[in-house]
């Protein structure tokens, strides 16, 4: 059940080995199931409980996980050599680990640990710590295979554009179902049977969606709102393709459209259109964030943005699809082709209650970005 060919694994594991060279690291122990996914093909929803991927300098990869995993990680990747904690009173899978870390010879070597994992919880991390005080030298290799997958292979670029067509696809139904006494819950229902028919997998996180008040929440939330005759309604809809993500923003307005509305939409789409000529090799991050921050405060709406604008995309598990690097000031991340970025131009405006958001999923390439997924420049009107 592999969805990417062997040796596409084994390139990805000879990159994340040099990096491992260069940081000094004789192993390397991963946390993060977008890790595992991107190195064996490993997939599994079982990172909610105790887990860890070994790599060795040698190449050599070692799982610890439990007896509900074992088959699923047996078929769904590259991983021979598999090991069994056992869920009981007083289990302590730290000591399995450093037993697996034993026999790879790690005793008194630099070990990698990537801390910065949902699956590995304070509690998880103060265990891992005890289990290998004394043993080996623990290093904080957090980022390391994150900035190994920030540039995608062709393979996985092709994931992204059908991901992104997914996505016009849920835009289209949102469009069609977006009228006034429809619930907000109603769309999404529809918006969701639209990923799944399309092939798509259920995303990361949960879509931002709101009407009225709730159209400047930038967070989902619970409850439903029902769409009134002249209303503003927000979208943050993302599609997952082998769990390659892509997400779009936009508004759709009903009944009378205010002028204020106008002029946010053209601000936002001047403020995309901008950011996506930036958005080319050798730029840094940084340097999207300061043209979307320029451009919002020529049209007077620096009151009503956020301090990033956007954000790396690509292999997402549950609870989020942003990954790193977050779209900020000063982010001083060099643009390399084969980056994929969702830029979003978010404004909530507490002055006026009015929200306008404009986004968009491109690629990194030689020459212009490539938008993966569209969204119309003129104000979307039922």
């Amino acid at each position: 059940m592999l969805h990417f060919p062997p040796e596409e694994f084994a390139e990805r594991v000879s990159r994340t080995r040099a990096a491992m060279d260069a940081a000094g690291l004789d192993g390397l122990v991963l946390f993060r199931q977008e890790s595992m996914f991107y190195l064996t093909g490993y997939d599994t929803s079982g990172y909610t409980m105790f887990q860890a991927l070994y790599l060795g300098a040698d190449g050599q990869l070692s799982l610890l996980t439990r007896t509900a995993d074992r088959i699923q990680a047996r078929e769904t990747s590259t991983i021979k050599d598999i090991h069994i904690w056992v869920d009981q009173d007083g289990a302590s899978p730290g000591d399995e680990l450093r037993r697996i870390l034993q026999d790879h010879g790690c005793a008194n070597k630099r070990v990698g640990i990537e801390y910065h994992a949902y699956g590995l919880t304070g509690q998880r991390a103060l265990m891992v710590n005890h289990s290998l005080e004394g043993f080996c030298q623990l290093i904080d290799a957090s980022d390391l295979v994150r900035l190994v997958r920030l540039v995608k292979s062709r393979l996985e670029l092709e994931y992204i554009r059908q991901s992104g067509q997914i996505c016009n696809h849920i835009l289209q139904t949102s469009i069609q179902h977006t009228r006034p006494g429809t619930t907000v819950k109603t769309i999404y229902g529809a918006m969701l049977n639209t990923l799944l028919a399309k092939g798509g997998d259920p995303t990361a996180s949960r879509w931002p969606m709101g009407a009225g008040e709730a159209a400047v929440f930038c967070r989902y939330h619970t409850g439903d709102e029902t769409i009134a005759p002249d209303d503003q309604i927000v979208f943050e809809p993302a599609a997952a393709y082998r769990h390659y993500h892509t997400c779009m923003m936009y508004n759709i307005l009903t009944g009378v459209v205010d002028p204020h509305h106008r002029a946010m939409n053209e601000a936002c789409c001047e403020a995309l259109d901008s950011c996506q000529d930036v958005l080319r090799s050798g730029n840094t991050v940084g340097s999207l964030h300061a043209t979307h921050e320029r451009i919002m405060k020529v049209h007077g709406f620096s009151h009503a943005t956020l301090s990033a604008c956007g954000y790396s995309v690509g292999i997402s598990y549950p609870p989020t699809w942003m990954d790193w690097p977050m779209i900020w000031q000063n982010n001083p991340q060099i643009i390399e082709p084969g980056m994929v970025f969702f830029l979003h131009m978010i404004l909530l405006d507490d002055h006026t209650g009015l929200s306008m958001c404009v986004g968009e999923t491109a690629i990194v390439t030689d020459g212009a970005c490539e938008r993966v997924n569209q969204v119309p420049r003129q104000i979307i009107h039922n």
